[in-house]
């Protein structure tokens, strides 16, 4: 357990005011808990209050609540994507209480400490309250208007210079769905693809490696149908702290159905204390360890043949493969033992169907597009997928961190995932009634080496991970015409990244700095510039309403809670003034009614459910997802199913893909790939989005489809020429078919309009009308040809602490792709293992989010864990001479260096280290709290652990690594 601090708190005593005056900063000195709410100015009101003026607590009566007259508010918490609902007590515009939503199903009542606090985030003195500047190295005071337009004037002047792609848009995982689809939108009209969000940092490579084994890159089941698991095996997760209340759904299904649950992970972690079978294993060597499990199932026969024949193509590559991962090659390479594994294989096999969990501890690797696919195939094998109880559940972090995905905040695709292809545009040109050809000419174009004129509209852009080297890189060696002089970070924790020390460069040497944000983050405080940045004050999500995905697919509506505090703005508002700044408002928002100058939401969830066809994100209006928040108690709480009610037979939040039209009533796709239900009631398909042929093979399902489909084997997606051939084109009414000619363009190209492009919705009616799905019905595909290992492959992180094992499974070559330089090769080929003895791996608290800039403002969880550590085995700290409690400097290969305190524990292994990433404003040892806003400094600083952590990327998306690097810890 982590240690309940009584002292030894954040450094640095700051004056802050509370409601009776002046009291002294909650980091001024040594306090118990009493001591701590009260000097934090939280002695204001509740159960402080009593204790601050020596009375007793009653409880109210009924009377007593009820003259208080206070409105009740639902919104949806801020923290991870569980998705828990929170209820509001609002008394004349103030926010005065909070009760959690007992109708929810995601939460049942139930919140975690992070949760609990969130009331503080509306009323929190540690929030940004206006804009600000940075002069002479003081933040000072200026206007919304001055801001505005001061930015604005220097991004039009780097723009004239340098081209659109020198500014970089950072959004925001924190987004509603309708400000995410807004700032993707808006980065178009700009001129570039340099635009990314936190996924990219933390489940990247699960998007890729889900969407090219099966066809969509989210979770596939939900948190409530692990109630129907008969075995859970978590991978790289610590639900137990990461998402608290996903926990109560595996207890769920480990109690009541006795469900094994196995834990794989470096770390005994909160977790893994309610294990039945815990594995410690190497980090980044999931992939060994997951063909270690096949190793067995292969060898005993365990797999479903039935299964794989039917619905998955290439698992004869994939036994190859598994074939050399013998026991003893398996515990060589993970530490792993052959009979543990075997004893896990024979639990998997004999407790069907199981459920896969995995979260960052799976993603942030070299390795990780190789992981994720790993424990696809590892369900595939085993026939849990498709099914109630299986799946695989992937844990996402931010509340918002799914839809800001599927709107497309990324450096790679428009919203939808439709991908940058000429095609993808053309298609967004038709939802916005913009034209193409004035959107092409707001992009850049590249001279390359070869002469060639290569359209910026079309390529990836720089991802978050990567924007340091956009700035530091050498010109010429950038995919585009210069590097970024202009860095927006909005919404974004930059400590949650890696390279700290080389961020710094980076952020000095820009020519503009803008941070939007409630908090001032690290960000206005990891520099020593003087001049050039701006923090802009944005509303948090209870001070505005909109939709938001949780990690299950399910789509809540958010109302607000309060109007905004302070001088915040709403993004979209923030969004529409950037807008007005360069002459595009009218262009941008001509179907989006705009009051004053806040654009409306409702318009703008209609405007993309225009558009996102290609995941089912057009079903779900505003009135529908109204319709589920209102009705919660009608919905059950394992199927997720209304039982009566308005909303009868829809699925919670409409779960995309929610097919077609908000009037053809799809209830949404609960647990996708599902055979046993029809289409139109939830049920589907493997996607056929990889072809229907690969070397001589099939690839589309044998024998097999959907309850009720009219075609009864595999078939590929519908386009307009597929219901001409069945005949089915007859289904479709006059406007349907008038809307696909339009969209064709020319009467020869009618047959090429897809279930993606139409924007009638027509051909997925017909298809559903048949019961067929309209991405077609495949197999699974276990060998992805596309990518740099199709069979995945164990690869030897860069700082690898095995060099026996660099030779045998050594990392790729160096190269240049998401525009910019890529190192392996070169890294690896150094051995740093003798000076940086340790691997050092990181994660998550219970009591912090993210970067950690709101909950450590946040007194309520500020409190409960005051200060940074890294936790140490006692078996490393006696031979380095560190006591517990102690200081320590723990310093990686790179040189970035960070004092922290030591926590010996058994939690981590010989050789292994972790400290969490949720702390900042210090670095490398010196205290950054002079350097915030006056009165916007977290109570809680701390160093990050990515001051010392190192360079590496996913071989595919450029997630960073941050799970297997090398350090030394010397006493401090």
């Amino acid at each position: 357990m982590l240690r309940k601090k009584t002292g030894g708190v954040a450094k640095g005593p700051r004056e802050i005011l509370g409601a009776s005056g002046a009291v002294a900063a909650a980091a001024s000195q040594t306090m118990d808990r009493r001591g701590f709410l009260r000097r934090s100015g939280l002695a204001i009101g509740g159960l402080a209050a009593v204790a601050a003026a020596g009375a007793t607590v009653r409880p109210a009566s009924a009377q007593t609540v009820a003259a208080r007259g206070a409105e009740l508010v639902k919104s949806v918490c801020t923290h991870c994507s569980v998705g828990c609902t929170v209820i509001a007590e609002v008394e004349n515009g103030v926010w005065t209480g909070q009760e959690p939503g007992w109708d929810s199903p995601f939460n049942l009542g139930s919140h975690c400490a992070k949760g609990a606090a969130v009331r503080e985030i509306t009323h929190g003195e540690r929030r940004l309250k206006y804009p600000m500047k940075l002069v002479n190295g003081k933040y000072e005071r200026i206007s919304w208007e001055t801001a505005i337009n001061e930015i604005g004037d220097q991004m039009l002047q780097i723009r004239e210079t340098s081209g659109p792609d020198s500014v970089y848009w950072l959004g925001s995982a924190k987004h509603n769905n309708e400000q995410a689809y807004l700032f993707r939108k808006f980065a178009a009209y700009w001129g570039t693809n340099n635009v990314d969000h936190q996924a990219r940092i933390c489940h990247s490579t699960t998007v890729a490696g889900v969407a090219n084994t099966w066809g969509y890159g989210a979770m596939t089941n939900s948190y409530n149908d692990i109630h129907n698991s008969r075995a859970i095996f978590i991978i790289g997760g610590n639900p137990a702290e990461a998402h608290p209340v996903s926990l109560l759904h595996v207890l769920k299904a480990k109690e009541e159905n006795n469900a094994p649950l196995i834990v794989c992970d470096p770390r005994f972690t909160r977790t893994a204390a309610h294990a039945d079978e815990y594995v410690r294993f190497r980090p980044g060597s999931d992939v060994a360890l997951v063909w270690g499990i096949l190793w067995h199932i292969f060898e005993n026969g365990w797999e479903d043949k039935e299964f794989i024949r039917t619905r998955v193509w290439g698992m004869d590559q994939i036994r190859t493969e598994v074939a050399k991962w013998t026991p003893e090659e398996v515990e060589r390479v993970t530490g792993a033992p052959g009979s543990q594994l075997e004893r896990v294989a024979r639990t998997l096999a004999n407790n069907r169907p199981g459920t896969v969990i995995w979260c960052m501890g799976g993603t942030q690797h070299t390795n990780g597009n190789n992981n994720t696919r790993a424990y696809c195939i590892l369900q595939l094998a085993l026939g849990n997928m498709g099914t109630a109880g299986g799946g695989t559940n992937i844990f996402r972090g931010h509340d918002n961190v799914q839809g800001a995905t599927d709107l497309g905040v990324l450096a790679d695709t428009l919203p939808g995932y439709y991908g940058l292809a000429a095609g993808s545009w053309a298609h967004w040109a038709r939802v916005w009634e913009e034209d193409l050809d004035w959107l092409k000419g707001r992009f850049a174009t590249l001279k390359t080496k070869s002469g060639e004129n290569k359209p910026m509209m079309n390529e990836t852009g720089i991802t978050v991970s990567r924007w340091i080297d956009g700035v530091l890189e050498a010109r010429e060696n950038l995919g585009q015409p210069d590097n970024t002089k202009a860095m927006v970070l909005w919404g974004h924790a930059p400590n949650s990244q890696t390279r700290l020390p080389e961020m710094k460069k980076a952020m000095e040497q820009l020519d503009l700095l803008v941070v939007v944000d409630p908090h001032p983050t690290v960000s206005a405080v990891l520099h020593d510039r003087q001049n050039g940045a701006y923090l802009l004050p944005a509303c948090t999500q209870f001070e505005t309403y909109g939709s938001v995905t949780a990690s299950n697919r399910s789509i809540q509506w958010r109302e607000r809670v309060t109007a905004p505090i302070f001088e915040s703005k709403t993004d979209h508002e923030i969004i529409k003034l950037f807008a007005d700044k360069f002459g595009f408002t009218d262009r941008m928002f001509r179907n989006i009614a705009i009051n004053g100058d806040e654009p409306l939401i409702e318009d703008i969830t209609r405007e993309f459910n225009r558009g996102m066809w290609t995941i089912g994100y057009t079903g779900q209006s505003p009135e529908r997802l109204r319709l589920h928040m209102a009705n919660q108690h009608t919905f059950d709480r394992t199927t997720l199913r209304a039982n009566g009610g308005p909303a009868d037979g829809d699925y919670y939040g409409m779960p995309w893909p929610c097919w077609g039209t908000p009037e053809m009533n799809h209830p949404g796709t609960a647990n996708l790939y599902d055979l046993s239900l029809p289409v139109s009631k939830g049920g589907l398909t493997f996607r056929a989005r990889f072809g229907v042929e690969r070397d001589g093979q099939n690839l589309l399902a044998e024998g097999v489809a959907s309850a009720g489909s009219e075609i009864q084997d595999g078939y590929p997606e519908f386009t307009m020429a597929m219901l001409q051939e069945l005949g089915w084109d007859a289904d479709l009414t006059a406007d349907e078919r008038a809307s696909i000619e339009m969209v064709a363009g020319a009467p020869d190209k009618v047959g090429g309009v897809n279930w993606k492009t139409d924007l009638s919705g027509g051909i997925q009616r017909v298809a559903i009308k048949h019961e067929c799905a309209p991405f077609g019905n495949a197999k699974a595909r276990a060998v992805v040809w596309t990518f740099p290992d199709p069979i995945p492959t164990h690869r030897e992180p860069l700082y690898s602490s095995r060099r026996d094992l660099v030779a045998d499974y050594p990392t790729y070559e160096d190269k240049t792709f998401w525009r910019v330089p890529t190192l392996y090769a070169s890294i690896q080929a150094k051995d740093f293992s003798q000076d940086y003895p340790i691997i050092l791996t990181s994660g998550r608290l219970v009591e912090y989010e993210g970067g950690g800039d709101e909950t450590r403002s946040n007194p309520w969880l500020a409190e409960l864990q005051q200060e940074m550590f890294i936790e140490i085995n006692p078996r490393d700290a006696n031979n380095l001479g560190v006591r517990d409690g102690s200081s320590v400097w723990v310093e990686g290969p790179e040189g970035g260096r960070v004092k922290v305190a030591a926590m010996v524990t058994e939690r981590v292994g010989a050789g292994v280290a972790f400290m969490p990433f949720h702390f900042g404003g210090m670095f490398q040892g010196e205290d950054q709290r002079s350097k915030y806003p006056d009165g916007a400094d977290p109570y809680v600083l701390g160093e990050s652990t990515n001051t010392a952590q190192t360079y590496g990327y996913d071989s595919v998306t450029q997630m960073q690594e941050t799970k297997a690097t090398l350090c030394k810890i010397v006493a401090a």
